[in-house]
This record gives C-alpha cells, sequence and structure tokens, in this order.
C-alpha cells in the first residue's frame, strides 16, 4: 500500500514541475504516472551504479556531483516516455530538484518516507 502511495505522490511530483520549471513538459496525468515508474525503476537499478563509477568526483565535489547524476537521469527518463519533455540539462536539473522537493514533502505528510 505505501509503494501505490509513494508511487502516486511521485507522479503528481512529476504532473507539478511543469508548473515551476520552464522547458519541462508532460501531456497528461497517465504521462505522468508512467514516467514516475520508469524514473523508480531508474534509479532502483542505474542510479546506484553511476553513483560509484563516480564516487571520486562526487568526494571531489562534496556530494554536488549527485545534483548532475539526478539531473542526467531525469532528462534520460524523457527520452523514453512519450509525452515527458525535457528541453536542456538546465530545465532537466532544476526539475529534478523541484521534483524530490515536491515529493520528499509529500512523502513526509503522509508518512511514506524511506527508514
Amino acid at each position: 500500500m505505501k509503494l501505490l502511495l509513494r508511487w502516486l505522490i511521485s507522479s503528481a511530483a512529476i504532473f507539478a514541475v511543469p508548473y515551476f520549471v520552464p522547458g519541462v513538459h508532460i501531456l497528461n496525468f497517465y504521462t505522468a504516472l508512467i514516467a514516475a515508474l520508469v524514473i523508480g525503476l531508474i534509479n532502483l537499478t542505474l542510479r546506484p551504479i553511476l553513483l560509484i563509477l563516480t564516487l571520486p568526483i562526487t568526494i571531489l565535489t562534496l556530494g554536488l556531483f549527485t545534483l548532475v547524476i539526478n539531473a542526467i537521469l531525469f532528462w534520460f527518463v524523457s527520452t523514453f516516455v512519450k509525452g515527458f519533455y525535457v528541453d536542456g540539462f538546465l530545465a532537466a536539473l532544476l526539475g529534478s530538484l523541484v521534483f524530490w522537493l515536491i515529493a520528499w514533502i509529500g512523502n513526509a505528510l503522509t508518512g511514506t518516507k524511506k527508514p
């Protein structure tokens, strides 16, 4: 049940991002559901590998390179999901930050944060 609620919160967060970030476009809520699912799967599989491979640069930048990885993955998802478009890297960076913030607040309010 918590997994379904987290997915809906992530979908709502993705659906809200275009209202705050110019350059991020989403067609409808169905597209947001698909995009949230793909982002979740990529964060589960590809993100840990990238974090390990880029550990030296992440340490040198005091963790700020993680923001770049998140933006690249956010942008990468837009290439797979039709109806979800990100215009460039800056839009991906801001979009991933806004997505994280909205999802974090939503999960905190509903009590579905990861332990």
